[in-house]
């Protein structure tokens, strides 16, 4: 496959620069957790609640590695690594593994976490890689942060440098907004997918925690009516994030209980519910 140049595209991210973004969470947050989980997950959120996160989507990666039958030793890519999560856990589990990310400061994190994997810093819609140089590429809710009109650059880019026959695993935002959030369908997710030549081998929802999205909503209607709003753990901006006041406070306490719950009956939600009531989908996909 021939390489896909962006060429003006960087025209197009006057309004939203993801780097500028990206930039300032690496710089605000780079010492709220030692594992680097801030920055790259919920910013505003308290630390127990981004390890619970991590932990959820770990469990997601790990089933869509089996899906997808990686080998071991494969050669791995991370797109828009961030701290290194990823690629840590990635070597860990024996793959030679890559991350790359256009944000210095997430680089410089996840050198100082201990990320001992190749971190390359570019482009995601650009990527400076051979054609077919990786057995599988992962994006952990990255792509959904990208303009909508660079998404299809960037997975174009993602097919191109993996291998024939070699993998792809996305997981992205299938539901929900934000100024810095660009979610698509299951459906469409898959169309651009299989539209740059990609088989799509299965998908599962991601993320039900119904009891708390149903607290998050309340507290969100009770807000608005001071013109308040409460984030629901997309990455916050520096007004949202404040935890000191006592509302803050008692919101988290409860939300402590709500997002416990919801995690412990995740397996059960997944079981009854259809995967689009997800706020997440991981798809699996065979070049």
């Amino acid at each position: 496959m021939c390489r896909r140049r962006a060429g003006n595209l960087d025209a197009d991210m006057n309004a939203y620069s993801p780097k500028k973004y990206w930039g300032e969470l690496a710089e605000n947050y780079v010492s709220a957790d030692a594992e680097g989980l801030a920055p790259v997950l919920h910013p505003g959120a308290p630390a127990w609640f981004n390890r619970l996160i991590d932990k959820q989507q770990f469990q997601a990666v790990r089933r869509a590695l089996t899906l997808a039958k990686v080998p071991a030793a494969a050669r791995s890519l991370d797109v828009g690594c961030g701290t290194g999560r990823w690629v840590r856990r990635y070597g860990q589990l024996g793959f030679r593994a890559t991350g790359l990310d256009v944000t210095p400061g997430m680089l410089k994190t996840a050198r100082q976490c201990g990320t001992e994997g190749q971190l390359v810093g570019g482009e995601a819609y650009r990527l400076p890689f051979a054609d077919g140089a990786f057995d599988f590429v992962s994006d952990v809710t990255v792509v959904q942060h990208i303009p909508a009109e660079l998404q299809p650059a960037t997975i174009s880019e993602m097919m191109r440098v993996l291998k024939p026959e070699g993998h792809l695993l996305l997981l992205e935002l299938i539901r929900g907004r934000g100024a810095h959030i660009f979610p698509r369908s299951p459906e469409n997710w898959i169309e651009q997918a299989t539209s740059h030549g990609a088989t799509l081998l299965g998908w599962f929802g991601q993320e039900f925690l119904l009891p708390d999205r149903l607290f998050v909503r309340m507290a969100q209607s009770v807000s608005g009516r001071n013109g308040d709003r409460v984030s629901t753990g997309a990455p916050a901006s520096h007004s949202e994030s404040d935890t000191g006041s006592a509302m803050r406070r008692a919101y988290w306490r409860f939300r402590r209980i709500t997002a416990s719950v919801s995690a412990w009956t995740d397996p059960m939600a997944e079981k009854i519910c259809p995967a689009r009531l997800a706020t997440h989908g991981m798809f699996v996909f065979r070049k």
